[in-house]
């Protein structure tokens, strides 16, 4: 059986130490970069959920709106406070600042 040297034993584990610590902290893709990546791409996969669901709503009000005139003019009185000239709208709100009808 074959023995390695022990300055040999030394150079390899000074070069694997001298490796690891520099893909840690001093290449282009190390540790703090692939975290604060990985922190990111959670945050805007996030978003892409939240779009998502924010595209079906407005697909499902668009299907709902144009089916006539009547629904055309709901909509814009409600989800944008449209008025004629001679009226006078009123929004009652609750304790959070919210509309009570949504």
């Amino acid at each position: 059986m074959h023995r390695i040297p022990r300055f040999l034993r030394n150079f390899y584990t000074a070069t694997a130490l001298g490796l690891l610590a520099w893909m840690t902290f001093f290449d282009a893709n190390d540790l703090p970069s692939q975290f604060k990546n990985w922190w990111k791409l959670r945050e805007l996969e996030s978003e892409v959920t939240y779009y998502n669901s924010q595209i079906e709503t407005i697909r499902r009000d668009r299907k709902e709106v144009l089916g006539s005139d009547r629904l055309r003019e709901k909509y814009a009185r409600e989800k944008y406070l449209m008025k004629k000239p001679t009226e006078d709208i009123f929004v009652i709100v609750d304790e959070n600042n919210e509309p009570l009808e949504k």
